[in-house]
């Protein structure tokens, strides 16, 4: 299986899509190195990123699943590093 190293940029706007999104990303934990969120309160807003070590077609449906959600923006940024398992 080739897996792909990348970074979910997410900004959140809508509070009340955060509970849904920690859902998503939590059943995707087994393919995540970190996360980083920053709260910007002055915005009201939040600016998460995710790095993952994934299949590109998982790497994929997350930020899909993700980006479905009301109130959420996703962009995905594919690192050159390939994992031949």
């Amino acid at each position: 299986m080739n897996t792909r190293v990348a970074i979910i940029g997410i900004i959140v706007q809508e509070q009340d899509a955060v509970e849904q999104m920690n859902a998503i990303l939590h059943d995707y934990n087994q393919y995540i190195i970190g996360r980083m969120g920053i709260p910007y309160r002055e915005k009201n807003i939040n600016i998460i990123s995710v790095a993952i070590d994934a299949p590109e077609n998982e790497i994929a449906a997350l930020a899909g699943k993700i980006g479905r959600l009301k109130g959420i923006n996703v962009k995905t940024a594919y690192s050159g590093v390939i994992s031949h398992e």
